[in-house]
């Protein structure tokens, strides 16, 4: 029986899944008497700051969120953007007869599952309905048998999101006092930005080498065609026997690992080449080996995020956008999952797609399965392919644009994944000649061949190297046989210099995460989107670079919390974490253990399954010296040790130092207000590796940007033009003993450069000038006087309360009294001014489906798709965004939400609703005491006090700390 008939005779069923678009899908094959909503998302998680915890909690548990001395009771509330929804799904709920909650089925999708039912308390029957792809036949099937929630899994993501929050709200104060306000630490997040800075760090190290090498074009003396080439380039592999260093032959300090190799330099190498040219050569050896190579497994999360990257430069979080996309809107299975395997279900379907598009020849007898290589994988899900029992080809979606590409990766990989392997031929030739001075010369040149194409007719992986060749390239040589003469046509002397090693691209990190074994891969694309909306991160092209206030994060961390940012350690936690889903292990120990130390009270004991070892690991967590194993709780309360100077100062060379400061990177030399002191700002999109003494010279011997332009006549005191943190300005120097404080304290006069102006040729009469500003043009018949100003938003003019916009900077000293009225006379302009065609198109939105531009704007270029904008960061330009970094910005600003509404606007909210409450009151209460009277006051005052009190505390206790997977 179908699940509409059954519901036909059952009443009324209510389906709750997390996004709306899943759930029109969903609506559609569930057919009448389903009704199908969605949570949008988590309804409620731990309070993001104090004034959302509810007063009966005080104390450490109203900063943390998290009740650390009874067993980390959580403490929960329903998000303020929920609240509405919550009531709806309530509503919705009392009209209801069964309740299915339909959230995804991993650790996150049970958590939100729980949570629906805690806070919606239902008193029908409740489901647990999961599937894992949008098709009608698997949804019904869904409807018709659902499970009990799972609690393991429950219990094992709260104590994910307990973990993480009091890594972050316990360590972020510490980066707050001795680095910058407003950063971050997590558990994943911060090793990631390690990993990033440590690359850097051998990048800073790393010394280059020279080396030279000779290729040799031989000629067979036959015509030659297509299969067999008339001639072959080969490369010098030895010299009297001793190989020829190569870029792997040289360490990081640009010297040979070995003296048995021979190192060329330019003269050695030209030498040899002239000795070889007229010198006779042969085939030494013929060495031809069968080439075998199967496809790839299906696609998991981690593999799909890198291949989009390397193949349709999509970043991580892009990647899981438009997936996310395909998924509720039923085109693929569900997008995080750990899983190679395949249900029976889609080999058949890929089967049938081989034999029907390439031919029975290259369908393999029997169907592949693919091992899981992944830890700890979720087998309940399978591996990302197409949805359904028939895959849809790509021109069968009517899909465009990104969901079309990312489709066609994922259709692609899934279908070759079932075709047979490809096989051909490997083959290596050795040429050797003696040269005109007798030494032996020997050169190497490799082939393949491919006969049988087999899955590469579908599918060929991407490489993370770009100068990487393709598995289904071919490289023909000549057929020749031992001991066949050749001719020398030209020696070709070729100059290499060894590379430092190649920074991480989002790909690569992602696979350096998985294979470490931190983190889960479902939130590799969070933790990266969190490292460079943080500023630990910036990306050059493709490639991540990291920022100097990231060097000093991870200085601390490393010094004083090494622990906590050791990888096999994060490893370790996250197999821990593992096993608690798996009910080997009970989470409040663990815990214990973490926070309080290996000897917290009630920290032994309570586990089944053993895991001392395991769970022990967590209470070593310390500074990385030996000398401190105590919990997190003692680490972050002893911070003597730390000196905020030197963990924020590195050695540049030559007595200068790279310092982070609060306003950013500076080089310096000298002790401040020493004679020789010296100081410049390094560029914040410099990366480190970038920065070498040369350069740190340079930026010391430009002017500091304070110039003395002259005194003002009329007051005394020196003019100075300054370059300043928001642009270029001039101001006066007040004599010592100005008072800066209090009611009698005086303000220099200040005054912004015009756009036309600069530092370099600035003069004192139109410093002067500047700061002559705001000028009063006249006064308008009504005797109303009419002044020029320049504001934040440009020069514009003002009477009382009405100001009109100016076109130029240079009106502010031009405009006569008849021309301001003028432009009073006109009507004011209540709409905006006519939109400025775009700086740039990159595509169309993944989410949104609407076409993105960059456009310019009041605080700067920024990108948007009509409905989101967002301001391009540091380290982004108009001219290099990338498609994928426009998406990524704007996917970062929908998560945020929209804008909170102000205190200010709420506190007046409150305000008239007290004022009126007191007429009313006054109105009543007019004859009794002022006794009582002032007993209300001192009422009303304590809970102002109390009110400012639990404001205070809120805005001290939001550490912005991401939550790590």
């Amino acid at each position: 029986m179908s699940p509409t008939s059954e519901t036909a005779n059952g009443g009324r069923r209510l389906v709750i899944v997390e996004s709306a678009t899943k759930a029109k899908t969903i609506e559609r094959y569930l057919g009448p008497g389903y009704v199908v909503e969605a949570s949008v998302g988590h309804i409620r998680d731990l309070p993001s700051g104090a004034a959302e915890v509810p007063e009966k909690y005080t104390g450490e548990v109203r900063r943390l969120g998290v009740d650390v001395e009874h067993d980390f009771q959580p403490i929960y509330v329903v998000n303020s953007d929920k609240r509405s929804q919550v009531r709806k799904l309530k509503e919705l709920l009392a009209e209801s007869d069964e309740l299915f909650l339909a959230t995804d089925e991993d650790r996150e999708g049970e958590a939100i599952a729980w949570h629906l039912q805690e806070v919606l308390k239902p008193k029908v029957p409740v489901h647990r309905m999961v599937f894992h792809e949008i098709t009608k036949d698997a949804i019904r099937a869904a409807a018709a048998n659902p499970r009990e929630l799972n609690t393991r899994m429950v219990d094992a993501q709260e104590t994910r999101r307990i973990l993480d929050r009091l890594y972050g709200y316990e360590v972020s104060p510490v980066l707050w006092k001795k680095v910058m306000r407003g950063l971050s630490a997590g558990r994943v997040q911060s090793v990631a930005t390690r990993l990033v800075v440590e690359r850097e760090r051998e990048r800073i190290a790393f010394r280059s080498a020279e080396y030279w090498d000779l290729t040799g074009t031989f000629s067979t003396g036959r015509a030659g065609d297509a299969s067999d080439p008339s001639t072959l380039a080969a490369r010098l592999v030895s010299v009297d026997g001793r190989r020829v260093a190569q870029g792997r032959d040289f360490g990081p300090d640009g010297r040979l690992k070995s003296d048995q190799v021979l190192h060329l330099d330019e003269a050695k190498a030209r030498e040899l080449a002239a000795a070889l040219e007229a010198s006779p050569f042969a085939v030494r050896s013929v060495e031809s080996k069968p080439y075998r190579r199967s496809p790839s497994a299906p696609f998991r999360t981690t593999t799909l995020q890198q291949e989009a990257s390397r193949k349709l430069g999509f970043g991580a979080k892009a990647t899981m956008q438009i997936a996310q996309k395909l998924y509720e809107n039923g085109f693929i299975t569900y997008m995080r999952t750990d899983s190679t395997t395949l249900s029976d279900t889609a080999i058949t379907a890929a089967r049938a797609q081989v034999t029907q598009l390439y031919g029975s020849d290259y369908l393999p007898d029997k169907p592949r399965t693919y091992a899981v290589k992944v830890k700890n994988a979720q087998e309940a899900h399978e591996a990302i392919r197409p949805s359904g029992d028939r895959f849809r080809t790509p021109a069968e979606t009517g899909l465009s644009g990104d969901q079309f590409r990312l489709y066609e990766l994922i259709w692609k990989r899934t279908v070759a994944s079932q075709m047979k392997d490809a096989v051909g031929n490997s083959v290596t030739v050795r040429i050797g000649g003696r040269s005109s001075d007798g030494r032996d010369a020997e050169f190497s040149a490799s082939g393949r061949t491919i006969t049988f194409h087999g899955f590469m007719k579908a599918y060929v992986e991407g490489a993370d190297d770009p100068n990487a060749e393709l598995d289904d390239r071919e490289r023909r040589l000549p057929q020749v046989a031992e001991g066949d003469a050749l001719g020398a046509e030209q020696m070709t002397v070729d100059g290499h210099a060894t590379k430092p090693p190649a920074r991480y691209t989002e790909a690569s990190l992602v696979k350096e995460l998985e294979e470490r074994e931190i983190g889960r891969p479902s939130t590799y694309a969070s933790i990266i989107g969190t490292i460079l909306d943080r500023g630990y991160v910036f990306k050059k092209g493709t490639a991540l670079v990291p920022s100097f206030l990231s060097f000093a994060v991870v200085n601390l961390l490393e010094k004083h919390f090494g622990r906590l940012v050791d990888y096999d350690f994060t490893a370790r936690m996250e197999d821990d974490l593992d096993r608690i889903a798996r009910g080997e292990a009970h989470s409040v120990p663990w815990l214990k253990r973490f926070y309080f130390g290996e000897g917290a009270e009630g920290a032994q004991g309570g586990d089944s399954g053993g895991n001392a070892d395991g769970a022990g690991a967590a209470s070593s967590a310390g500074n990385g010296d030996g000398d401190h194993l105590g919990g997190l709780k003692e680490l972050v309360t002893d911070l003597g040790a730390i000196d905020a100077r030197e963990i924020s100062s590195f050695p540049v060379g030559d007595g200068i130092m790279l310092r982070v400061g609060r306003y950013g990177p500076y080089v310096e030399r000298g002790e401040k207000d020493s004679e020789n002191h010296q100081r410049a700002d390094v560029p914040e999109d410099l990366a480190p590796d970038e920065l070498t003494t040369a350069y740190a010279e340079e930026l010391l011997a430009k002017p500091s940007g304070d110039f003395e332009l002259g005194v003002d006549p009329d007051s005394g005191h020196p003019i100075v033009a300054k370059a300043g943190r928001y642009g270029p300005y001039v101001t006066e120097v007040l004599p010592d003993g100005t008072p800066k404080t209090g009611k009698n304290a005086v303000k220099p006069r200040t005054a912004s450069l015009f756009k036309s102006m600069s530092l370099d040729t600035i003069t004192l009469a139109e410093a002067l000038r500047l700061m002559s500003l705001p000028r009063v043009v006249g006064k308008d018949p009504e005797g109303v006087e009419i002044t020029a100003q320049n504001g934040r938003y440009g020069p514009y003019l003002k009477k009382g309360t009405d100001s009109r916009s100016l076109q130029t900077e240079d009106q502010l000293f031009d405009i006569t009294l008849d021309e301001a009225l003028a432009i009073y006379a006109q009507p004011k302009q209540r709409g905006r001014a006519a939109a400025k065609p775009p700086l740039k198109e990159l595509g169309t939105d993944p989410v949104s489906e609407r076409p993105v531009v960059v456009k310019d704007g009041r605080f700067g270029p920024y990108v948007t798709d009509g409905e989101t904008n967002a301001t391009l960061r540091s380290g982004d330009s108009v001219e290099e965004i990338t498609q994928e970094r426009g998406y990524e910005l704007l996917a970062e600003k929908r998560a945020k939400g929209p804008a909170k509404k102000t205190a200010k606007k709420a506190a007046t909210k409150k305000a008239t609703a007290k004022k009126a409450t007191a007429k009313k009151t006054a109105t009543k209460t007019a004859t009794k005491t002022a006794t009582k009277k002032t007993a209300a006051k001192k009422t009303a005052a304590k809970k102002t006090a109390k009110k400012a009190t639990a404001k205070k505390a809120a805005t001290a206790s939001s550490p912005d700390a991401g939550t790590d997977g």
